[in-house]
């Protein structure tokens, strides 16, 4: 629990997954002592307007889904790599008879003497995916407290055994 007297702010810090305490740098090794809690694999800070409710050493399920009909999913997408134009921006092809050349060029990229460079942000080839999405308002289908089953609809960013972040909707 990180109190506003000491950071500035209200929040609770949240930790899950087990690690062996030989994969720990000395100074989580020092935080979990100090703490006197068991070490967790990944710990995230999330702020809170009351802090009354929480203690240390708390533990959380699914029972905090309870009263919440949306979420927003928020995690790492897939990594493809350098990707050409096509592929990144959706661009479509150049005419591929009568001597074009230009098959999966990206055309023009800006003008010539005046402003003679290219403006950012300026869609062209380059890293594509392993970038942090939010998909927004994802609806709540089925919790299985029992199981630790939390079922939403439609799909979720990023690949298979990746962390998802779930916050409560905000009403749009």
């Amino acid at each position: 629990v990180i109190e506003k007297e000491k950071r500035g702010y209200k929040a609770v810090q949240l930790g899950f997954g087990k690690i062996k305490n030989s994969k720990l740098s000395k100074a989580m090794k020092g935080y979990f002592a100090k703490k006197n809690t068991e070490a967790k694999k990944i710990l995230k800070e999330f702020k809170i307007e009351n802090t009354d409710s929480f203690k240390e050493g708390n533990e959380f399920g699914l029972e905090i889904f309870k009263d919440i009909k949306f979420v927003d999913t928020r995690s790492k997408t897939i990594g493809k790599g350098f990707a050409g134009n096509q592929k990144r921006h959706n661009f479509s092809r150049g005419p591929m008879t009568h001597g074009s050349k230009n098959h999966k060029l990206p055309g023009s990229i800006g003008a010539g003497t005046t402003p003679g460079r290219v403006y950012p942000g300026k869609k062209m080839a380059g890293h594509l995916g392993n970038s942090n999405v939010t998909l927004k308002k994802t609806k709540i289908i089925y919790v299985n407290k029992a199981e630790n089953i939390l079922v939403v609809k439609g799909s979720v960013p990023g690949k298979k055994n990746n962390i998802l972040k779930l916050s409560s909707s905000k009403t749009y």
